[in-house]
């Protein structure tokens, strides 16, 4: 287990060794220079622009000019920002990407979770209306194009939804729809943003764990203290942290404005990526459900709920948990869309305004960074393998 999580890391950087070399080629070959954005002026001399450029070290040949970068990057200078001149780019990004990395988890846990349940209840219940709406709802999800369903989402909760609470309860809902919190709210608050969110982000993962931890245990107990436990992990960790958050921390009131701004987003990529989820899981778990094993369980009178989860849903997941690979790409892309048509300040607008404005060396950052994030999901989703197929962990 240990040599194979070795070789995958020893190919993984390889991986991100070549992407950085193309990545940085592709930006090279782009018009312009970067002295253009530093210096603002046309009409400096050619002598001033060559004596930047050497500074910065972009007068030698391209190889030259790739080594530099990449001892750069692996001893820890990613170099400034030419907006923000002279802003480390390492602080910019580790500015962004928690949030970057709360749209991610986020969405990638719901959308699979959610499309998991919903096509393993779709094909153990085949026929009738709900099934057919389901997979054309599946379908339509799965095919959309990102910015299309963002809009219908902006159009439908901050605009018809909040006028029908406002008519109908005398509520203001006001969700906001862009932006990362409410700058008036802020003012007076006791801890700036980014401290707050951090610790967010902590009480989320601690939360992960404790249900992880509680599924884990479940499986070496007696089978009618299971529900307990898997039903008691959720409510307590969920339960205390909103308890917590409520009337213990004092800061309840801003984390709330920031969940507000964060629902949208979440919303949007946990939608891109459950059609395709719940759709592959029903033709997965459609296909287990015809295999002998099934009619040999049938046949012994087991219930027909260990039939479906234990039996049947444990092998179509495994056709599910190879297609998490490839809905990581999508939802990190689709976050670089949503981030822009939300104004939420992550990885994906960095990258977007770095890029109108030919802030390479932030570009590059951002770029790298969405590239390693990317390779650690696919080392996860191979570590998993080894968890849910016995035959691979015998070999």
């Amino acid at each position: 287990m240990w040599s194979y999580i070795g070789k995958r890391i020893v190919q993984m950087f390889i991986t991100l060794l070549l992407f950085q070399i193309a990545t940085y080629i592709l930006i090279d070959l782009q018009p312009g220079d970067v002295t253009d954005l530093l210096i603002g002026n046309p009409d400096i001399t050619a002598a001033e622009r060559a004596r930047i450029a050497a500074d910065l070290g972009l007068d030698g040949p391209l190889p030259s000019r790739i080594w530099t970068y990449l001892t750069n990057f692996y001893t820890g200078n990613l170099g400034v920002s030419m907006q923000q001149y002279p802003r480390p780019v390492s602080e910019i990004l580790m500015t962004r990407l928690p949030r970057t990395f709360t749209l991610f988890m986020a969405a990638t846990i719901l959308s699979f979770w959610l499309g998991y349940i919903a096509g393993k209840f779709l094909a153990w219940k085949r026929g009738g209306a709900w099934e057919y709406a389901s997979t054309i709802t599946g379908v339509t999800l799965f095919t959309i194009f990102t910015p299309l369903l963002a809009y219908i989402l902006l159009w439908l909760f901050a605009r018809q939804l909040d006028s029908w609470i406002s008519d109908t309860f005398g509520i203001d809902f006001d969700l906001p729809i862009s932006k990362f919190n409410t700058p008036s709210l802020w003012r007076r608050a006791p801890y700036d943003t980014n401290t707050v969110f951090s610790w967010m982000n902590w009480n989320f993962f601690a939360i992960v764990m404790i249900i992880l931890i509680a599924l884990i245990v479940s499986n070496y107990i007696p089978r009618r203290y299971r529900p307990a436990l898997r039903i008691g992990s959720v409510v307590l960790s969920i339960g205390g942290s909103l308890i917590w958050w409520a009337f213990i921390s004092g800061v309840g009131l801003y984390a709330w404005d920031i969940v507000k701004h964060l629902f949208l987003p979440i919303l949007t990529l946990t939608l891109i990526s459950f059609g395709g989820n719940m759709l592959l899981t029903r033709t997965s778990m459609l296909e287990t459900l015809r295999e002998d094993y099934i009619e040999t369980a049938r046949a012994k009178g087991l219930p027909e709920g260990v039939i479906r989860n234990r039996h049947a849903a444990r092998n179509a997941v495994l056709p599910v948990w190879t297609a998490l690979v490839f809905s990581l790409s999508n939802t990190i892309s689709g976050g670089i869309i949503t981030e822009t048509v939300f104004s939420w300040p992550g990885i994906g607008a960095t990258l977007v305004q770095s890029v109108s404005v030919s802030d390479f060396a932030v570009a590059m950052g951002a770029l790298t960074l969405i590239g390693i994030m990317t390779l650690i999901g696919h080392l996860i989703v191979d570590i998993g393998y080894v968890f849910l197929d016995p035959r691979i962990r015998i070999h």
